[in-house]
C-alpha cells in the first residue's frame, strides 16, 4: 500500500493549495507498490502510469506464489490475469481461487467478468499463418480482450496458400491495428503490411523445422521486411504484441480528443 507518511504529506499539500491536484496525480503514478511475502512487489499504480495493470508471468512461478499474487492484485483490479499457465497448474490454482477462468488455447487464466465488454475504441485484428501458431496468437487475442479492446481473429492464412489471405482482404482493410503471428520463415507480416493502411505488429513464433532456429529465422525475416509500417516483438511474445496494439489505439484516442487533453 502507499507509504502512509508520504501520502499524508502529499494530501496535506493539496489541501493547503501548495500542490495542484494534477501534480499530485503525477506523483501518485510512481507511489504505490505492495510487498507479497518476500518474493514479489506488486506495482498497483502501473495502470495509472501506462494504462495497463500488472500481469502475472505464470511460467517459472510456483502455484503458491501465483495464488498469493492473484489474491493481492484482485483487491485493486477488476481484471487480473496470468500468462503461460499450464492446465495442471490451473487446476491447482482453481482449488484456491474458485472464480478463476481459464483460456486454454491462450494458456491464460484470469479473474474477469463472464462477458467482456470493450472499453476502448478501435479494432485489433489478429492473423495467424498456421494452426500451430495459435497458442501465441490466442495469447495476444485474449490479452487484448481482457484489457478492454475489441478483437477479430483470422486464423490459418499463411503464404503457403496465399489465396486464403487474399479472399479475406476486407478483414485487413477494416482493422485499426493488425497483429500478424507466423513461424517457419515468417513471411506473412510482409505480405499483410503491403495490403494494410494501419500499423502491423509482427510476432515470430518458435514453430518450424530446425533451420528456423526456434523462431530466430522468422524474427530476422520480419526485421528485414521490405514492407514499411511493421513493428516486431520478441519470439512467441503474444502478450507484448497485444499491449503494443493497445497503446497504439490509446494514443490515437488521445490525439482525437485534444480539448480533453488541454483541460
Amino acid at each position: 500500500m502507499p507509504q502512509p507518511e508520504a501520502l499524508r504529506n502529499l494530501l496535506n499539500a493539496v489541501a493547503l493549495g501548495l500542490v495542484s491536484p494534477e501534480t499530485a496525480v503525477d506523483q501518485l503514478k510512481h507511489f504505490d507498490y505492495e510487498p507479497v511475502s518476500d518474493f514479489a512487489k506488486l506495482d498497483h499504480h502501473r495502470s495509472l502510469r501506462t494504462g495497463f495493470p500488472e500481469v502475472i508471468w505464470g511460467q517459472d512461478k510456483t502455484v503458491d506464489q501465483i495464488t498469493q499474487i492473484f489474491k493481492a492484485l484482485r483487491q485493486h483490479n477488476s481484471v487480473v490475469m496470468a500468462t503461460r499457465i499450464a492446465p495442471a497448474v490451473y487446476s491447482q490454482l482453481l482449488a484456491e481461487i474458485p472464480e478463476l477462468r481459464y483460456y486454454e488455447a491462450a494458456r491464460i487464466c484470469a479473474i474477469a467478468p463472464a462477458e467482456l465488454t470493450p472499453s476502448h475504441a478501435g479494432l485489433i485484428t489478429l492473423l495467424s499463418a498456421g494452426t500451430a501458431d495459435l497458442p501465441v496468437a490466442e495469447e495476444a487475442a485474449v490479452t487484448a480482450e481482457l484489457c478492454g479492446f475489441r478483437v477479430k481473429r483470422l486464423w490459418d492464412v499463411g503464404v503457403a496458400g496465399i489465396h486464403r489471405l487474399l479472399n479475406n482482404r476486407q478483414v485487413i482493410y477494416d482493422a485499426n491495428v493488425l497483429i500478424v503471428v507466423a513461424g517457419m520463415e515468417g513471411a506473412l507480416p510482409s505480405v499483410v503490411a503491403g495490403l494494410a493502411d494501419c500499423p502491423v505488429i509482427a510476432v515470430p513464433t518458435s514453430v518450424g523445422y530446425g533451420a528456423s532456429f526456434g523462431g530466430l529465422a522468422p524474427l530476422l525475416t520480419m526485421l528485414n521486411s521490405c514492407a514499411a509500417g511493421i513493428g516486431v516483438v520478441n519470439i512467441d511474445n503474444g502478450f507484448g504484441a497485444a499491449v503494443l496494439a493497445g497503446q497504439i489505439l490509446r494514443a490515437a484516442q488521445k490525439l482525437s480528443q485534444p480539448a480533453q487533453r488541454e483541460n
